[in-house]
């Protein structure tokens, strides 16, 4: 037994050092204590990676680690890792399924995604988790407020309310009706917004969409009021949420909500007067060669929040938006989408983003091969702006529309002209900047949104031997059903 002993203690004092690698000094001291421990501790040792709630903050090294949890979290293969980009693409009309594999969106692409598929289920607990992660931090933050310093604590506590406010934004843009089609009056989500570590608390009624999208907007105000405004590499500006992160968030939940006025306060925060637009204030944001920003620059100044990835950890198989789209040919571009439009010129340096294969083309805006460690971008610069665009139009600002719209389109065709009839009227104008959106954004998972938002259909899309049918605002299935999980498991989400 004695040898037994001193194996195990050996074996515990080396985990114990393996611990001090991160910072925490509580380790010293049971390494010194371990001859103390009774035959019972020797020989049922607790996990030395496994730490209690009670502990979980006790270090400055350890809530870093929380923190940066969230983030992980979002990056989910089933979240912003991978799948909420594949399958918010497949839903709209730029992309031909080619393979009916169910485990990359074909249920998404032909509109018959029901309360049991994978992703329904897959994403809405990602999305959770992600939020019930922010919680975790934000209560233990609060309830251990010296652990770290203050600034640091008002740090943390943002990016967790920011990364809170996304992950509820992508829940609400997909799982609830469109709050331009009653102001928010039809059930929303249940909005969690405690600290959860058992099921005790797992029923709870939805909020309504109006009160989440306040929700969202309160966690983004907050968040930007304690964020920093920049990092100390471009590398953290691009992965972890500043100032302007917020801002540029918010911008979008606006417009989304089709509140113009509040877009347009907000992007002026980030937009300078005049051309070239750029951020004045916090990290510069500006606008960067399109080519580079998604092959050897994933974090120029352009980049405003992206999902990194590295050889140790990133997404791959059936998750992993490059291999879908582009590397397993599941998905070709649209011949009658975005991608057949005659106005958008060969010389558009963003129709470099394609290869041809078997007589049609795939998206290479991810185009690294295995194990696939493109960025994926959640937040790009040309967004805020035609985000400011479409406000401006909407609003009657028809010269500022058109400044902010040529500076996305001449920065990737510096020769081209939009005709004057598609720019000369409010409605014109609003047509032009939402099929620069299609343009600009292709593959960054924001065409479904785009139709829901405006109220407009579905297109029906088909190749030589599938077809997907037109989907109209008044059908139940314009929106992901709720998952089964938690109707069995929430019961009252249904009242």
């Amino acid at each position: 037994m004695n040898i037994n002993k001193n194996k195990l203690g050996m074996k515990k004092s080396i985990k114990h050092t393996k611990i001090t690698r991160f910072g925490s000094t509580l380790c010293l001291g049971l390494l010194l204590l371990t001859t103390a421990c009774n035959d019972k501790e020797y020989l049922n040792p607790s996990p030395a990676t496994a730490i209690s709630g009670e502990n979980a903050f006790d270090t400055p090294d350890r809530i870093l680690g929380l923190v940066n949890g969230i983030y992980k979290s979002v990056k989910s293969g089933n979240f912003y890792g991978g799948n909420y980009f594949i399958y918010s693409e497949a839903r709209g009309e730029e992309f031909i399924n080619r393979t009916s594999n169910t485990f990359t969106a074909y249920e998404a692409w032909n509109q018959t995604l029901n309360s049991g598929s994978n992703f329904v289920a897959g994403f809405w607990g990602a999305a959770y988790t992600a939020i019930n992660n922010a919680n975790i931090v934000i209560k233990g933050l609060n309830d251990n407020p010296t652990k770290v310093s203050a600034t640091l604590t008002k740090q943390y506590i943002a990016e967790a309310k920011f990364l809170r406010a996304l992950s509820y934004f992508s829940l609400v843009t997909l799982y609830a009706r469109p709050y331009n089609e009653n102001k928010g009056a039809s059930p929303g989500l249940p909005l969690r917004l405690q600290a959860e570590t058992s099921t005790a608390n797992n029923d709870l009624k939805r909020s309504t969409v109006a009160e989440v999208y306040a929700q969202i907007i309160k966690d983004l105000d907050e968040a930007e009021a304690d964020l920093p405004s920049t990092y100390s590499s471009s590398l953290l500006n691009t992965t972890r949420a500043h100032k302007n992160t917020a801002i540029a968030l918010k911008t979008r939940v606006y417009l989304n909500s089709g509140n113009y006025a509040k877009v347009i306060e907000e992007a002026k925060k980030i937009v300078s007067t005049s051309a070239p637009f750029s951020a004045s204030t916090g990290v510069n944001h500006k606008l960067q060669n399109i080519v580079e920003i998604f092959t050897t620059n994933y974090t120029s100044t352009e980049s405003i929040l992206s999902v990194p990835m590295t050889e140790l950890d990133n997404v791959t198989g059936q998750s992993s938006f490059p291999y879908v789209f582009n590397a397993n040919s599941e998905y070709n571009l649209n011949p009658t989408g975005i991608w057949g439009d005659t106005e958008w010129k060969s010389t558009d340096l963003r129709r470099t983003f394609a290869r041809t294969a078997s007589g049609v083309q795939f998206l290479t805006k991810y185009s690294k091969p295995s194990p696939f460690l493109d960025y994926l971008p959640i937040i790009r610069y040309s967004e805020v702006l035609l985000n400011y665009a479409e406000a401006a139009a909407r609003t009657g600002d028809l010269a500022k529309a058109v400044e902010l719209l040529k500076a996305v389109r001449n920065r990737s065709d510096a020769t081209y002209t939009f005709p004057e009839s598609s720019i000369s009227t409010q409605t014109a104008l609003v047509n032009t900047i939402l099929k620069e959106r299609r343009i600009e954004l292709l593959g960054e998972g924001f065409r479904s949104n785009d139709l829901l938002r405006n109220l407009l259909t579905i297109p029906a899309k088909a190749s030589s031997s599938l077809t997907a049918p037109a989907v109209e605002p008044s059908q139940t299935n314009y929106i992901f059903p709720l998952p089964n999980v938690e109707i069995v498991t929430n019961k009252l989400l249904l009242q």
